[in-house]
């Protein structure tokens, strides 16, 4: 039987806001969101168990789990099907595929966590979860929202880019351009002031335009 023990809602969830907490059953025993403090969490919804979409999207996660566990992130799926359905899902793929998948799969029959999270789009589906991708810092804090429609599957090396960008720019108090990855330049944040723009030419950063400098890190 689910057991969604505690679950705060407040409308949509909102960027730079704390996530919605939650409690419920996985396929690795029950998990909350506070068991994933001082780690990134990629929480993602899917339609539906035994779908061919949601199948290639959970390989491509578990191909890439190691790399989200090296970048200190964890993966926790999610769908309003059980977790009877999980399993015998993750049997098949394991059968038919030949792929172990790793992480939990929380089952959401209430579809409450779902609805926390804006999960539940009905333009596109009143009864399954589309296909909705959260990072959540350490702290608990929701820093990115990606929705995809029912039809098309996600871009999983997108979402680990996307981690390693948000740390990036965490740790050095810079973003990043279109498409960055590790080990390219950074963008300098502009200056707030006339007379800090009048300096930036000379301060030794990769300078095209007092808005626009990169840097090496």
């Amino acid at each position: 039987m689910e057991q969604v023990i505690e679950i705060e809602q407040r409308g949509m969830p909102r960027l730079n806001e704390p996530a919605p907490r939650f409690e419920a059953n996985t396929t690795h025993g029950t998990r909350s969101l506070a068991d994933y403090k001082g780690k990134w969490l990629v929480l993602f919804s899917h339609p539906a168990d035994f779908t061919p979409v949601c199948t290639t999207e959970f390989m491509a996660f578990a191909k890439a789990h190691k790399d989200f566990q090296d970048a200190g992130c964890e993966l926790l799926g999610l769908s309003i099907d059980s977790n009877f359905a999980h399993i015998a899902w993750l049997r098949n793929i394991a059968e038919k595929f030949g792929v172990e998948i790793p992480f939990p799969i929380v089952e959401d029959l209430s579809m409450r966590v779902a609805t926390a999270y804006g999960m539940i789009q009905p333009g596109a589906s009143d009864t399954s979860a589309v296909r909705a991708t959260f990072v959540i810092d350490p702290e608990g804090v929701l820093r990115a929202m990606v929705y995809y429609p029912m039809t098309n599957g996600r871009s999983v090396d997108e979402i680990l880019r996307l981690v390693r960008a948000l740390q990036t720019s965490d740790a050095h108090k810079v973003a990043t351009p279109e498409s960055w990855q590790p080990g390219e330049p950074v963008i300098v944040p502009p200056p707030a002031t006339l007379e800090l723009a009048d300096k930036r030419k000379d301060e030794g950063f990769d300078y095209t335009d007092w808005y626009f400098c990169k840097k090496a890190l």
